[in-house]
């Protein structure tokens, strides 16, 4: 399927297309991925390039394959055809402590908090250290000390550090996750990949959570690739729309000059009535 080809927006990979002679080098690439959960086809021989610094939201009804693709790009589901490439690795390839390597360049926000409540704030954001530790860890003061002053400076940034004894428990569900972004920003990743991250959330907490990351981006160059139902919020802010339905990609282009209703037709039309959109 021929989908519109994105130009870079962001200053972080204008750099990087400049330092390439104005090519653009992915740090996330799809080339003709398909994922088949025995008879269903989540991934439909998709293909799609996302550059360095970029922030792309997929959007699609239930079941369109978004939180499949997202999960491809850390190597928690595999393609059954097709090759996913992140960051210079073919990620289908990895396994081990390779693997395990470039997870902890890629942070994943869930739409579900994963915090361990009864853990305190603090903590939990820890806890995104584990990756890079040897050995299990019991209690707070069982994590270096610098893992500890680098949690307080993330949580700092989402603005939480008077919450960081608390238990987590006791927080709202923007406040939670806002401490999931901080636990994955713990990671210094490269790629920041979120999956339906404001679900849950009502639409103040949304747009607080949304341009807190959107905010963190632009601060450390991140790559964000973000899967939303909101099309107003993903239109405020993403850099770039990828549609999806049916496992395939319907709809590829910048926000500006997107209308809502042309994003709104994602829900509506068949692909071949929105591939040329933008």
């Amino acid at each position: 399927m021929n989908t519109t080809a994105i130009a870079p927006t962001a200053t972080a990979w204008r750099e990087v297309g400049d330092a390439t002679g104005g090519r653009a080098v992915p740090v996330i690439s799809f080339d003709r991925v398909s994922k088949s959960f025995g008879s269903v086809q989540a991934l439909d021989e998709v293909s799609l390039d996302v550059s360095a610094g970029e922030v792309t939201v997929l959007l699609g009804l239930s079941g369109s394959g978004k939180s499949t693709l997202l999960r491809h790009v850390d190597g928690l589901q595999r393609a059954t055809s097709g090759t996913v490439r992140v960051l210079g690795n073919d990620v289908g390839e990895l396994r081990g402590s390779a693997l395990r390597a470039l997870r902890r360049r890629v942070g994943f926000v869930f739409q579900q908090f994963h915090l361990v409540g009864s853990l305190t704030v603090l903590e939990n954001v820890c806890t995104g250290a584990l990756g890079g530790l040897r050995g299990p860890r019991l209690g707070l003061l069982s994590y270096p000390k610098r893992v500890r002053h680098a949690a307080m400076d993330q949580l700092e940034r989402v603005g939480l550090t008077a919450q960081a004894l608390q238990r987590a428990s006791t927080l709202s569900g923007g406040q939670q996750q806002r401490v999931a972004v901080a636990r994955a920003l713990l990671q210094k990743p490269e790629i920041l990949l979120a999956d339906e991250p404001v679900a849950s959330l009502d639409p103040d907490s949304a747009a607080q959570v949304m341009n807190l990351i959107a905010e963190i981006a632009r601060e450390d160059g991140l790559t964000v690739l973000c899967s939303l139902h909101q099309v107003d919020l993903a239109l405020s802010w993403g850099h770039r729309i990828v549609g999806l339905r049916s496992g395939q990609v319907v709809l590829d282009t910048p926000v500006d000059g997107l209308s809502r209703d042309a994003a709104m037709a994602i829900y509506s039309k068949v692909g071949s009535e929105l591939a040329t959109t933008g």
